[in-house]
């Protein structure tokens, strides 16, 4: 084999090897797409033309894509929420409703942490507000640090599955999937990954109530009480993310519609709050602007990364290395799960999803799996969901999952060793709901076929 042909290989290494050193990935991708360029024209394997492609790339895969737009629009919904105090509010309205349960507190928690991953979608957001919200109160209750430290980090990493995620958004573009059928395929498995961690808390609050002690109120409050806190601090974002994904499933705007009214939608609960102002308003643009260039800088660094690795022949060199090893269908998805939860360990969503899916994508697609998934128009969406269930979980695992330390970085009073004990528990319920719809996959594909139909 000459030497010039394992110039993808050589690529991949590289990637690896200057992630790892913390230089910023998209100066990584966008560097070595155009060093590995002009070694390809050096042997005669790349044409200096190739590279009048790269601008029409940029511009029509992410400048001119109108779906992309959904993405700041999303994280200025999210960030407004957080920033106007709703959050607050809402919190302390599940905990009232929830402190009959046993682990009500942490109930609470993961039910507003639900509610955050369809406003939010961003990891460390999620994460690192729910520890500030919540673990002071969890550890003043008398919460084990461990049991509370492990609601918090998974429940602030359903963002990353439940719509409208904005990695679905991405995932969608890059599989050419229409957003809504994998926000439509996503809702399902984030709930039950939701649902999972509830039961989960309950027995544990059941069994040794001394690791999570019930609420105690120094008055009750009546029932016009509950109803006045229902309506004005849950009712109102709730409605609001209902509105968003509805009109989305219901076909009546599409993700990139549904993302404005969510901006407006979330700019006008905070000045009903009145907590809308200037210096309000100009964080959430400047969060909001931040992330987006962040995610567009990658974007552009990885389309130059995949021009030159498929121009070289890298997507070959894949499918050939994954055929020879014989493994079938079940073992090449397995393998590829493997790949992208310990990638997990150390590469954020944006940068795997831009990277792994190019790459696997067209391999999933052409694999036969004997009707496993019944509507071969749903083997995608199905992929991606796995992969986003996967993604979560690898976020979580220790000792690198990068959700415990966004929390260990907003909460110096628990150690990182309670931390990483309190997720056990959580990353098997991950690895149960991800097993669940491996074997199960009419959990992911059931209510998009009904909503398409």
């Amino acid at each position: 084999m000459p030497w010039y042909e394992i110039l993808p290989a050589a690529m991949l290494i590289c990637m690896a090897f200057f992630i790892f050193t913390g230089f910023p990935v998209a100066l990584v991708l966008g560097g070595l797409g155009l060093a590995f360029g002009l070694v390809g024209i050096a042997v005669g394997e790349f044409r200096l033309v190739h590279f009048n492609a790269l601008p029409l790339r940029i511009y029509a895969g992410s400048v001119e894509n109108i779906i992309l737009v959904a993405i700041p629009m999303f994280i200025f919904m999210g960030t407004m929420l957080e920033k106007s105090g709703i959050a607050d509010d809402l919190l302390y309205t599940l905990q009232v409703l929830t402190r009959r349960l046993p682990g009500g507190l942490a109930i609470s928690v993961t039910l507003l942490g639900t509610i955050l991953a369809a406003t939010t979608g961003i990891i460390g957001a999620s994460v690192v507000l729910l520890t500030l919200m919540a673990l002071p109160e969890m550890l003043r209750r008398g919460y084990s640090p461990e049991l509370a430290t492990g609601t918090i980090a998974s429940s602030g990493t359903l963002g990353i599955l439940i719509p409208p995620s904005i990695m679905l958004v991405l995932m969608a573009d890059q599989l050419s999937v229409p957003v809504g059928v994998l926000f439509v395929a996503a809702l399902f498995p984030g709930l039950l990954l939701a649902a999972l961690y509830v039961i989960y808390i309950m027995s544990k609050g059941s069994l040794q109530p001394h690791l999570a002690p019930p609420m105690v109120r120094d008055q009750e409050e009546s029932s016009g009480q509950l109803a006045g806190m229902l309506f004005l601090t849950f009712i109102p974002p709730v409605f609001l993310i209902v509105l968003v994904l509805g009109s989305i499933f219901a076909g009546w705007a599409t993700p990139t519609e549904a993302s404005g009214i969510g901006a407006i939608g979330a700019t006008l609960l905070a000045a009903l709050k009145r907590r809308l102002n200037f210096s309000v308003l100009k964080d959430v643009c400047y969060r909001a602007a931040v992330t987006n260039a962040m995610i567009f800088g990658i974007f552009v660094g990885a389309t130059c990364f995949s021009l030159v690795f498929k121009r070289l022949g890298g997507d070959f060199l894949i499918e050939e290395l994954i055929n020879s090893l014989g493994i079938g269908p079940w073992g090449i998805l397995g393998m590829i799960m493997v790949v992208v939860f310990l990638l997990g360990f150390f590469l954020d969503w944006i940068e795997i999803t831009l990277i792994v899916l190019p790459i696997f994508a067209p391999i999933i697609e052409a694999l036969d799996f004997g009707g496993h998934v019944a509507n071969p128009t749903m083997m995608l969406p199905w992929f991606a969901i796995l992969l986003a269930v996967n993604l979560q979980t690898s976020f979580l695992t220790p000792p690198f999952g990068f959700a415990l330390f966004y929390m260990k970085g907003a909460a110096r009073s628990v150690k990182i060793q309670q931390i990483y004990r309190g997720i056990i528990p959580f990353v098997a319920l991950q690895l149960l709901g991800l097993g669940l719809c491996v074997f199960f996959p009419e959990i992911v594909t059931w209510l998009p076929e009904a909503v398409l139909d």
